[in-house]
């Protein structure tokens, strides 16, 4: 990006198109848009792409936030906005993150390219797979920082759902985009974006942009109460014009978003790194084809087996991939879990006389921290309810092992919750879930 900060670059330029994208990033549904489709100069919005890469390198082992990166002489030679890196230096990867996020850094983009991908040239082609995989139509990234180059090119609309899945694909990293100023290693570097995040109640990000190709762009999101929006621009002809049409589109979501809205977060799209073992890419498939089987307890002996029959009905009932494979998974799980002690199902009965509604279901860990849970969606039956939190629970053992299935009835329907989790594996099980196109999002402590 050239420099956004520059201080005291021309603070008009010639005007570059304009284009805006608003929606509530509750739902996504659009709010406002004027030219979104248009193809137009990204500038240093393009270090969304780079950052929300790097966020999955780190989360997929690829890179650690404390590995060592050499810093090529490509890479040092960017011109500003830049940390001033120096051919052969060593700097830790978060330091290259934070430098990029918070101050446009230059260097810092091509040098996490380099470190993931080898290349500037594989992590430009990278950066193309995962828009696509994003739903971004209509973008061409042909660099990691932004600077005008033929052919790289976006619209407000696919920019605007890119910054919806920064926030929501990977909320632990956000909060580096409103910081006013961090430690980047060798220095202390100023968020370009630090006067709207002063001036406007509720920013807390997300990204800047300025060339003279481009003009001043800005995607910017906030929340007030319950509501949260996110508001693009492209085409600005100054920082203040710019912050300013922002601010105005914000307030413009604020008016026009519904109180009320059930939080959709963005489908996690299909990881595509590689695996350093092989070189080979990875093409993460979305949904579940096979569920792993528990293994019968060792004291489940011939006269324990009638006792599968009282949960045939939910295992015939789970709508899955393989009805016969995950009958078979869901019966093992009942017969377990009826074995323990843990979970006691009541058999189908007439309308009229319904079954007694337990709210606790199996049990609970309440090791410390663990304050946290997730729903997967709300039903018109107890029952539904309880066959989609068994059908879940054996899809993803790894991150709900020991947590509570809890169903809750309220006016609306009837909640299947899991309950008993740690902010961290909440998160991670949601994200999980979401990659296999199920339904899911966090419930805070209390």
């Amino acid at each position: 990006m050239l420099a956004f900060c520059v201080a005291m670059a021309p603070m008009a330029t010639n005007a570059a198109p304009y284009a805006a994208m608003v929606v509530d990033a509750r739902d996504g549904k659009v709010l406002h848009s004027r030219n979104a489709d248009t193809r137009l100069h990204p500038a240093s919005l393009t270090k969304m792409m780079t950052l929300y890469i790097a966020f999955e390198a780190v989360e997929n082992g690829e890179i650690s936030l404390d590995t060592k990166v050499k810093i090529s002489k490509n890479a040092a030679a960017e011109p500003p906005s830049k940390l001033g890196l120096q051919s052969g230096q060593r700097i830790a990867f978060r330091y290259l993150i934070r430098a990029a996020a918070v101050k446009s850094a230059n260097d810092a983009a091509t040098a996490i390219g380099e470190a993931i991908e080898g290349s500037e040239a594989a992590f430009a082609r990278r950066m193309n797979r995962t828009a696509k995989a994003l739903g971004m139509s209509n973008t061409t990234f042909k660099n990691a920082h932004g600077l005008t180059e033929s052919g790289h090119m976006s619209t407000a609309r696919d920019m605007t759902t890119l910054g919806r899945h920064v926030l929501y694909d990977y909320p632990e990293y956000y909060n580096l985009f409103s910081r006013r100023s961090t430690s980047a290693g060798i220095k202390t570097v100023n968020n370009t974006n630090r006067r709207l995040l002063a001036a406007y109640r509720g920013a807390d990000g997300i990204k800047t942009g300025y060339t003279r190709a481009a003009g001043f762009n800005l995607v910017a999101s906030a929340e007030r109460g319950n509501k949260r929006v996110i508001a693009t621009v492209f085409g600005g002809r100054s920082t203040a014009t710019r912050n300013a049409k922002v601010a105005e589109l914000l307030d413009l979501g604020f008016g026009r978003s519904a109180t009320r809205v059930a939080l959709r977060k963005p489908a996690l799209p299909g990881y595509q790194g590689s695996n350093k073992a092989t070189g080979k890419t990875i093409r993460v498939t979305t949904a579940v084809k096979k569920s792993l089987r528990p293994r019968l307890r060792p004291s489940q002996t011939a006269e324990a087996q009638p006792s599968v029959v009282a949960g045939a009905a939910i295992a015939e009932a789970s709508v899955v991939a393989s009805a016969e494979l995950i009958e078979h998974d869901i019966q093992s799980a009942l017969l377990q879990a009826q074995d323990d002690g843990s979970i006691t199902l009541a058999s189908h009965q007439e309308e009229a006389t319904p079954p007694p509604q337990p709210k606790v279901v199996t049990r609970i860990s309440t090791a410390g921290g663990r304050h946290w849970g997730i729903n997967v969606g709300r039903y018109n039956s107890r029952y539904a309810a309880e066959k989609m939190l068994l059908k879940t629970a054996l899809a993803e053992m790894a991150t709900l092992d020991g947590s509570l299935r809890k169903v809750v009835k309220n006016s609306r329907g009837f909640e299947a919750n899991f309950m008993g989790l740690s902010k961290d594996t909440a998160d991670l099980a949601c994200r999980r879930l979401q990659a296999r196109q199920i339904t899911c999002y966090t419930l805070g402590p209390g």
